[in-house]
């Protein structure tokens, strides 16, 4: 009985449209009403939940990208970005991908990429002639790959649940992340040539270098991120708080579009992101204590099992329900209540779990473009100012072409586990 209205308030609240974070903290007090439960244990488990050490890498990677956008990194970066492959046709929506795998390396999220890259290039393309529905699916479908690409956020929240070292997650996500940009790429080349979209003359290698010295300490501040967890001279949390201060020298001292009078501002904001963040968290939490007490990841891994133990089935089978949830749930929500039981399912059928964990966070970036809750699609379709028909047509190419690198990630383990075994032991 407490277990069906926990579901029940919960699909109502997803329904209806309650934010996530409080659909989940509702769910959760009915069901320890029904079940009479004591609420006391509702804060005991929000805290426990938001208690990991490295989760205070969160806001340190959020500051950072918020002190490098508003230090003049994005149109340093889209410049670079267009110089490297502007002139090709179709260029500007290359450069549209190549700047979100750039800018993905700084800010770790979809939605800031999306916004960040959005406001700049979606007006951009519709004012050189491109149709503003392709230039918001491209932004949309691209601003996917920061998540991916090192560092995280969501990668961040599956080595706090899982163990799992998060630079081994970084490194594990690199690969197809550069896999899916590069694939998102080529199916912009294809759709421009096919409709003739324009390009740009080709600047000369002098523009290229121009624009790389002007990005360069945008671009290092990754290299910068990398070096801290590889080296093991810092752990996430501090090289989180490092990238923070070298982004705030970057923009106010060497760039000087960052006053310093704005950083209060800055700070504000970053600390309202990363307290949304990391109350979504402590709310899944006490979620995913009342699944793990009412044993429902057992239940899945039995009734999933009992079909079959192939484990090529079980790959496609966790895809296919991870695919449905991320069209209608948050990544991180999605992630905190139900990477732990699909975990163990994973674990069942002897796939790794760092290999899990890099296809399953693929699989709910790709839910960030897929209606009816992408809120990519959202940030995209408003900034064009359409509605958000013409942009889920537009963006079907792209969604399929995220789905084969997917797939790939999926059944090829060592796309997911050969670069961090070589880099860290």
């Amino acid at each position: 009985m407490a277990v069906a209205i926990l579901i029940s308030v919960f699909l109502l609240g997803l329904i209806v449209g309650i934010p996530v974070a409080v659909t989940l903290g509702v769910a959760s007090l009915a069901y320890l009403f029904v079940a009479d439960i004591p609420f006391v244990v509702m804060p005991q488990k929000m805290y426990a939940g938001m208690d990991v050490f490295v989760l205070l890498s969160i806001p340190g990677f959020i500051l950072a990208g918020n002190l490098m956008n508003r230090g003049g990194i994005t149109g340093r970066i889209i410049r670079f970005a267009n110089a490297l492959v502007g002139w090709i046709r179709g260029g500007l929506g290359l450069t549209n991908v190549a700047a979100s795998m750039l800018f993905g390396g700084i800010t770790g999220t979809a939605v800031a990429d999306a916004a960040s890259i959005g406001s700049v290039m979606i007006p951009g393309m519709k004012k050189a002639g491109y149709p503003p529905e392709f230039a918001a699916a491209i932004t949309a479908a691209s601003s996917t790959v920061g998540p991916i690409i090192p560092p995280s956020v969501p990668m961040i929240i599956v080595g706090a649940l899982s163990g799992i070292s998060v630079g081994k997650m970084f490194l594990a996500g690199a690969i197809p992340g550069i896999l899916m940009g590069l694939a998102m790429m080529v199916t912009c080349y294809i759709i421009s040539v096919r409709n003739n979209f324009p390009r740009q003359e080709w600047r000369g290698v002098s523009e290229l270098v121009r624009s790389f010295s002007s990005a360069f300490w945008a671009l290092a501040m990754t290299g910068l991120i990398i070096y801290g967890l590889l080296s093991g001279l810092a752990t996430p949390t501090e090289t989180a708080i490092i990238a923070s201060l070298y982004a705030l020298i970057v923009g106010a001292f060497v760039y000087r579009e960052l006053k310093l009078r704005d950083v209060p501002q800055i700070l504000v904001e970053s600390a309202v992101s990363s307290a949304a963040i990391l109350v979504l968290v402590g709310f899944a939490n006490v979620f995913g204590w009342i699944l793990v007490s009412e044993r429902i990841p057992q239940a899945i891994a039995t009734a999933v099992l009992s079909f079959t133990d192939n484990k090529f089935l079980v790959i496609l089978i966790i895809n296919l329900l991870l695919l449905f949830v991320g069209m209608f749930m948050e990544t991180i929500a999605a992630l905190i209540i139900l990477f732990v039981p699909l975990l163990a399912l994973a674990t069942a059928v002897d796939i790794e779990p760092l290999h899990f964990a890099t296809f399953a966070v693929l699989n709910l970036m790709i839910g960030l473009t897929t209606p009816p809750v992408g809120v990519c699609l959202f940030v995209c379709a408003n900034i064009a100012r359409l509605p958000l028909a013409p942009v889920v047509k537009a963006i079907l190419p792209f969604l399929a072409t995220n789905i084969i690198v997917l797939l790939l990630v999926s059944y090829i383990p060592a796309l997911a586990t050969w670069l961090p075994s070589v880099l860290i032991p």
